[in-house]
């Protein structure tokens, strides 16, 4: 079974780079070792494999022929290991690096394009303003529009995540945001920015104790001889009454 981690790199030229790692797992996944055949040598032929072999097609449009656009020749595939050259933490860092790399290395906007912008009034070089531009052309066109190039032309076109993994690699972003909020909420209650409990909370109490009973009549008359109170309502004998 294979998992793997991807993080996106922008390149000063405009050019996504990816860097990945990826792992063969067992067959329950990463707490069972994989079979004896599957070797990192074995793992390194079949991601280079992949690479040339991956073809993507766009369509023909006004101007422009039906390309198929590939993996390039910069392919870089090494093995993990935990005292060589390429250490398990120094990959960790590698990847957190380029994980806090975003697009404005390329000299392009950190927001969101109008069509209807002058892309002479930003400080732009001419490299990335011209990437812009041609998305803003492409992005009207209709074969193009599920590429959604004019939403994502500040990216240069590219809409895909910074970030990508497969769901067995490790703990799931989900599950990292539901620990982010339940750690945020209990320390606003715990410093009193947040009640102990919601608005709509209702506290239903299952456990009594006896507390005591009222005046019997003889206290009622002492009571009311100290007090000078009126004597209360005598109580209702314990004993039926046969009629």
């Amino acid at each position: 079974m294979i998992s793997f981690a991807k993080v996106a790199e922008y390149q000063r030229r405009g050019v996504v780079h990816f860097h990945a790692v990826i792992r063969l797992d067992g067959p329950d996944g990463p707490a069972t070792p994989p079979p004896a055949w599957a070797t990192a040598d074995l793992l390194a032929d079949a991601v280079r494999h992949a690479a040339s072999a991956v073809t993507v097609t766009v369509p023909e449009v006004p101007g422009e022929p039906t390309r198929a656009f590939q993996w390039g020749a910069q392919l870089d595939v090494r093995q993990i290991t935990m005292d060589g050259d390429l250490t398990d933490q120094a990959v960790a860092g590698y990847i957190a690096k380029y994980a806090t790399k975003a697009a404005e290395c390329v000299g392009t906007l950190d927001r969101r394009i109008n069509p209807l912008d002058d892309l002479t009034a930003f400080d732009l070089r001419d490299h990335p303003r011209r990437l812009i531009a041609e998305c803003l052309r492409l992005g009207v066109l209709d074969k193009l529009a599920d590429f959604r190039l004019v939403q994502w032309a500040h990216m240069l076109g590219f809409r895909g995540h910074f970030s990508t993994k497969s769901r067995r690699y490790s703990t799931t972003l989900g599950d990292l945001r539901a620990a982010r909020t339940d750690h945020m909420r209990d320390e606003q209650i715990s410093t009193g920015r947040l009640p102990l409990f919601e608005e709509d909370t209702i506290l239903v109490i299952s456990h009594w104790d006896y507390a005591g009973r009222g005046l019997s009549a003889g206290e009622q008359l002492l009571a009311a001889a100290l007090t000078g109170a009126a004597l209360l309502p005598p109580e209702i004998p314990l004993e039926a009454v046969d009629g």
